[in-house]
């Protein structure tokens, strides 16, 4: 009877790509040729696929079938779990600037999720590495697991009795690491208060466009009338690093920069000034920052603007700071 193999692999990197060539047949427990269901089609999960497609054709008296199982023209959920456990560990392993990760892989339990026994798992304190972006990590999480996965095969370490190698033991040592937790919309608000222009940059690279909300003024026959506003940094924003500004933090101001037209600008609590890229205001299309600034009354801008191309030290700000 041959063996159906069940394990998953838990996120969170990375050594060189695998070479099955070089495997060796040597197995300290013996078990039939393993029929593999194999459970995902999304970038995480293409290369340990193809390590497994290349060990069937090498070694076919280890794996002797695989069928993929994928859900079609929809996005796949939950992420990759491993030192930083929950649904979304490689954006917050960058978001926190942690330099170490590593990848777990554990058996599956017949009715608890993640409740499986751990059979493999990168030593503590894990590995270090340089990426910078979510694919980036994603990569080398993807090359290390494919390489952990093939060596538990070669060495049949799901073959019962399993022995449980997961270096974390009790509740003490757990308490140590933060539940990586989805990201959800107020991962994108952005605290201008507590975020320097680092941060900033890092979080739109890593999460996407930021958004804050602030007011737009009208004026009616009944008097001035202001309405919240959401405003979705689409474009992101740019380090500014030929002015010094000094902008009020958080506020954000029209300026002529360079001769050219208008931009618009926010002061951070470190000191420096972004330049917002495209916005979309709610209710209204993308568009450059400073025409949708204009067209939905987030500042009061007169209809004369030739005077902010000529010096940085002119300028119009927003109705309101950001909020």
């Amino acid at each position: 009877m041959l063996r159906t193999c069940t394990f998953s692999l838990r996120y969170s990197q990375v050594f060189s790509v695998l070479n099955v060539s070089s495997l060796r047949q040597i197995t300290s427990k013996a078990h039939d040729p393993l029929r593999i269901l194999f459970c995902g089609s999304d970038e995480f999960s293409i290369t340990p696929l193809e390590a497994l497609n290349s060990t069937r054709r090498a070694l076919p008296s280890v794996i002797s079938s695989i069928e993929v199982l994928c859900r079609s023209d929809k996005p796949t959920g939950r992420g990759y779990k491993g030192f930083r456990e929950g649904p979304a560990p490689l954006h917050h392993t960058l978001l926190d600037d942690r330099k170490r990760t590593g990848v777990t892989l554990q058996t599956l339990h017949p009715t608890q999720f993640d409740g499986g026994r751990i059979i493999a798992q990168t030593p503590f304190p894990g590995i270090e590495h340089s990426a910078n972006t979510v694919e980036d990590l994603r990569n080398l999480a993807a090359r290390l697991g494919a390489q952990m996965l093939i060596q538990v095969i070669e060495e049949s370490l799901f073959v019962p009795p399993i022995v449980e190698v997961g270096w974390c033991k009790d509740a003490e040592e757990y308490s140590v690491f933060k539940r990586a937790v989805k990201i959800g919309p107020e991962d994108r608000h952005l605290d201008w208060a507590q975020w320097t222009a680092r941060d900033i940059l890092r979080r739109q690279q890593i999460i996407g466009p930021l958004w804050n909300f602030t007011d737009a003024s009208f004026n009616t026959r009944s008097g001035d009338r202001k309405e919240s506003r959401r405003i979705i940094w689409e474009g992101g924003f740019r380090l500014e690093k030929d002015f010094h500004l000094f902008l009020p933090v958080g506020h954000p101001v029209i300026i002529g920069l360079h001769g050219h037209r208008q931009s618009v600008c926010v002061g951070t609590c470190d000191g420096n000034t972004l330049i917002a890229g495209n916005v979309k205001i709610e209710g209204e299309r993308t568009a450059d920052a400073f025409d949708a600034v204009r067209r939905t009354g987030l500042a009061p801008i007169p209809k004369a603007m030739d005077k902010l191309r000529q010096s940085p030290h002119d300028f119009v700000t927003f109705h309101s700071p950001l909020k």
